[in-house]
């Protein structure tokens, strides 16, 4: 398997699996686990840098790959923001009804990318 081929396998993963580990983040934020669910943000954090970086290599290899990015960073904003504030409802509700459903879209949209 190439490297590309392995991107494309792991971006395809990855992006599937986003919704339920952004419901994994509100839940423990709602039960007050918030040392989960802070490690949980950090790597989601890392793992949408990642997704980032898979796009733009998939788009220089001629892979669809039409990831809002900018919509990415500004749910990162946010996040921060809700984060600083100590507002975990807000930044629960967020990745519940925004970032779950935006990633759940992405799936649907792209399906597997090739």
């Amino acid at each position: 398997m190439t490297e590309l081929q392995e991107v494309l396998v792991s971006y395809n993963a990855y992006i599937k699996n986003v919704p339920t580990g952004a419901m994994y983040i509100a839940n423990n934020l709602r039960e007050d686990n918030l040392n989960d669910a802070l490690m949980a943000i950090k790597d989601f954090s890392e793992g949408v840098l990642w997704l980032s970086h898979a796009s733009e290599l998939m788009k220089q290899n001629g892979a669809k790959a039409e990831l809002n990015i900018e919509q990415i960073q500004e749910f990162l904003i946010e996040v921060n923001e809700g984060l600083e504030k100590q507002d975990y409802v807000l930044v629960a509700d967020m990745f519940e009804y925004e970032i779950a459903p935006f990633f759940e879209e992405v799936a649907l949209a792209e399906g597997p990318v090739q």
